[in-house]
């Protein structure tokens, strides 16, 4: 077995590989919400860890887990690659596929479950969004996906949108760079992929009335194209603007990109300036929040927060006075990130991830103090928040019926077993 380093080789061993995924025996098994697959798809905890593990052939297997591994050494948002089972066998000698294990997205969830819950009236924008700027940071590093779709993407929350991580990438090709043919391959697929994806949710009654999926799915590309224009489109100018280059830099850091140089090109005794940015890897107000405060969350999260450090740092330094930044952060900290994620009841430590419900703590002191007509307390509004807002939401590692689970699903009953206990659960939890 090929595994990458860390303690999770040992605790993997432990299962049965020698089985066929699909008949584990359902004690060793976790249900949660997932994509469709065309793969036998289980997942499995092991000391606290929740691991999915996909059975696919070793060519297949050994392809997509060097993927996933330079795509995050390229900071690109996709799920933890942890190895690769090779050489299985059955006791009686049969061969039996190869199987890649990865690490489960915490708080994550397919877009069907999404679109079961609907707690949000802007999903479909929001998903929308979150899928082709995935998909423009995919080809920025020349990475051509081949089977994008939002069956295989996993969504979590930021700050009230949604962030996309890659989940398969088995088709996938990295290259130096993607020509526009490659481009528009991968825009062809998705926009297909999509559509195809909405009428199902259309058919199963989860898409309102309102939406049509061809439309829709054509927005993706629209999408794709703002987003790859603002960040790759040379940009002519006089010698007297270079205030539009700051303009587009401003912009270019607040949809959370860097750049990392600028190319002029003063040719042909031509008085206007034609200017190249070249984008780096996303994540500017994540960074900047990691690097002041050691806090690691998503980039919209990050941005929110960012936010509130200036405000914080606005009441509490004096006009005039000359206090470093890395100062105020660490009081922030400790003064108004810290208690609120401390103030998490145990019992509903898996409502959401802890930025996003600091996120919607602010959000909610917002509302209370534009009805109170003044301003409420930190304090207030975190128990407020606890109390009135977090404690009725459901889970964001719910446990769904068989209908969202996708191909590999547990049995129908079990699954309806798994729902009565997590319920029992969650209610001594509460109560306790």
């Amino acid at each position: 077995m090929q595994f990458a380093t860390g303690p999770d080789p040992t605790d993997l061993l432990t299962l049965p590989w020698s089985t066929p995924l699909e008949q584990w025996p359902r004690e060793k098994l976790v249900s949660l919400p997932r994509g469709i697959s065309r793969h036998v798809v289980r997942f499995v905890r092991i000391g606290g860890i929740v691991y999915a593990i996909k059975e696919i052939s070793q060519g297949l297997a050994d392809h997509e887990y060097e993927l996933l591994r330079e795509l995050a050494k390229r900071q690109l948002p996709v799920v933890q690659a942890v190895g690769v089972v090779a050489n299985r066998m059955t006791p009686e000698g049969e061969p039996l596929d190869a199987a890649l294990v990865t690490k489960h997205l915490k708080f994550s969830l397919p877009y069907r479950a999404l679109f079961s819950r609907r707690m949000d009236a802007d999903l479909e924008p929001k998903l929308l969004d979150a899928l082709a700027e995935l998909l423009v940071r995919l080809h920025l590093v020349g990475f051509a996906w081949k089977d994008c779709s939002l069956s295989n993407t996993l969504f979590r929350r930021d700050a009230g949108a949604l962030a996309a991580y890659l989940v398969d990438a088995e088709t996938g090709e990295l290259r130096e760079s993607l020509s526009r043919g490659q481009r528009l391959q991968d825009l062809d697929i998705v926009e297909t992929n999509v559509a195809g994806e909405l009428l199902d949710l259309q058919m199963s009654g989860l898409l309102p009335d309102t939406i049509d999926p061809l439309e829709t799915a054509m927005s993706v590309i629209e999408r794709y194209d703002r987003l790859w224009e603002l960040l790759t489109a040379p940009q002519t100018m006089g010698d007297d603007e270079w205030w539009r280059i700051e303009q587009r830099l401003r912009k270019l850091n607040d949809l959370g990109f860097d750049v990392a140089q600028i190319h002029i090109d003063d040719s042909g005794g031509d008085p206007h300036v034609m200017v190249q940015t070249q984008v780096v890897d996303a994540g500017h107000h994540r960074k900047r929040l990691f690097a002041l405060t050691g806090i690691n969350v998503q980039e919209n999260q990050a941005r929110r927060i960012l936010n509130d450090l200036d405000t914080y740092r606005s009441q509490a330094v004096m006009p005039n006075t000359d206090v470093d930044e890395d100062t105020v952060a660490h009081h922030y900290v400790t003064d108004v990130y810290d208690p609120v994620i401390e103030a998490i009841p145990p019992g509903l430590a898996e409502k959401l991830e802890p930025a996003e419900v600091f996120h919607e703590v602010l959000e909610h002191r917002w509302f209370l103090s534009q009805s109170a007509g003044q301003e409420v307390s930190m304090d207030y509004a975190t128990q407020s928040y606890m109390q009135t807002v977090l404690r009725h939401r459901p889970d964001e590692r719910a446990f769904l019926d068989s209908s969202l689970m996708g191909v590999g699903a547990l049995d129908a009953d079990d699954i309806e077993d798994d729902i009565e206990d997590h319920a029992d659960t969650e209610v001594d939890d509460i109560v306790g």
